[in-house]
């Protein structure tokens, strides 16, 4: 009972005081913070950490290179993206895959699972700095693209290893010009990780094999320019980089990419080339290299690998909530230096699509799409052409959780 008695004296005593301090208009009104600025600070904290889950899935029919249907659910991307300004110059960004490995690898102990862990600093409106895992400046709308909303790549940016530790940095002259400066690591992995234990390059016309070995700086440069025309109408992405495979080995890739913005159509399209003095992106090698014999234990890897993309895409807004998308893909591959791989590989790619957006307010996609796939080969090299089919029935959300 007494206990009981004493909280209510303390609590009235509170109330009181309570009433004492608020008592008279603007009497303490140093002590608080007006609405607006208690606005500004709710909208300031969220702004430091802003959640998003990246998810797309389907139920697929797909036929194979020999013609044969098979039907299932897949899950094709889970993606858990975090960011935030900490201040107004300090901001930072994690997109990490869940439906990934999470070993560490050997190069930069970053999982494969890990795309971005970044902290950028801003010293000025043109000025910023950034360090952490990154993607590399590419440049190309194909490579810049999230991923979830890609039904399927073309050969060569599906095969790009392009998210490495490093730091890049970037100045804007103008507010809609950009060029960007990158220095990253060539791989993940340490060079035995990717090139195996005892790598050869068949180099000449395939009659000579050279032992690959370690690179002393295999690191990767990238100059990249970002430009906007015409109110945003017109926008380029073009890259060149450089990046060290192996001793006196280096891949150098040009993306030029070219987008046309407007209301409710949009359409862009990438060049891409890459030559690589062994095979960086390994579809030749994974293709070819049976063509060669080598010793046991001895992986094979070409050089002198040349590859050329073609990508175009189109969206179309025709009616509100609904888009139609539409994407065509050609490349080839080739092998300079050896006569019959030159010019031996051609991949042509074609996928279509129907989004509905159901919820105005949010980024839901529900889909229909197909994608085909033929890829041809030179005569007389021993590899059969095929092409490949798919239907999906899904969805696509970009879910802001927090």
């Amino acid at each position: 009972m007494k206990k009981t008695l004493l909280c209510a004296c303390l609590f009235a005593l509170s109330l009181g005081t309570n009433a004492q301090d608020n008592h008279g208009y603007g009497a303490n009104d140093g002590q608080f913070k007006s609405l607006a600025e208690e606005i500004a600070d709710l909208k300031k904290n969220n702004d430091m950490f802003n959640v998003y889950i990246n998810y797309a899935a389907h139920v697929q029919a797909q036929a194979d290179a020999e013609h044969k249907w098979s039907t299932g659910f897949t899950n094709r991307e889970l993606r858990l993206e975090i960011k935030g300004n900490l201040t107004d110059r300090l901001y930072y960004r994690l997109c990490h895959r869940l439906n990934k490995s999470n070993d560490a690898k050997g190069g930069d102990n970053f999982a494969k699972a890990t795309d971005i862990m970044m902290v950028g600093y801003k010293f000025s409106d043109r000025f910023k700095l950034e360090v952490g895992k990154l993607c590399q400046s590419l440049g190309g709308f194909e490579v810049d693209e999230n991923p979830i909303y890609v039904y399927e790549f073309s050969d060569m940016t599906g095969s790009l290893d392009c998210y490495m530790a490093g730091v890049a940095v970037s100045y804007k002259p103008v507010p809609s010009q950009e060029f960007i400066l990158g220095v990253t690591n060539s791989h993940n992995e340490k060079f035995s990780e990717v090139y195996g234990d005892n790598p050869v390059a068949i180099e000449g016309n395939g009659t000579h094999n050279r032992v690959l070995e370690k690179s002393r700086n295999p690191l990767a440069y990238c100059v990249n320019w970002n430009g906007s025309f015409m109110d945003d109408k017109l926008q380029t992405r073009w890259s060149w980089g450089l990046q060290g495979e192996a001793r006196h080995k280096y891949s150098r890739i040009l993306i030029l990419g070219q987008k046309l913005n407007l209301d409710r159509l949009q359409c862009y399209f990438d060049y891409m080339r890459e030559y690589d003095g062994v095979d960086r992106l390994g579809l030749v090698s994974n293709e070819a290299a049976a063509l060669f014999p080598a010793p046991g234990g001895t992986q094979v890897w070409l050089s002198d690998t040349d590859y050329n993309s073609f990508v175009t895409k189109l969206n179309w807004q025709f009616v509100p909530r609904w888009n139609l998308m539409l994407k065509g893909m050609y490349e080839t591959a080739s092998v300079k230096k050896i006569d019959r791989l030159n010019n031996f590989r051609k991949s042509y790619g074609y996928v279509g699509s129907v989004e509905y957006y159901p919820v105005k307010s949010q980024d839901l996609r529900i889909f229909l799409a197909y994608v085909g796939r033929k890829v041809d080969y030179k005569e007389g090299i021993g590899l059969n052409k095929y092409n490949t089919n798919r239907i999906e029935l899904g969805f696509m959300y970009r879910l802001k959780a927090y």
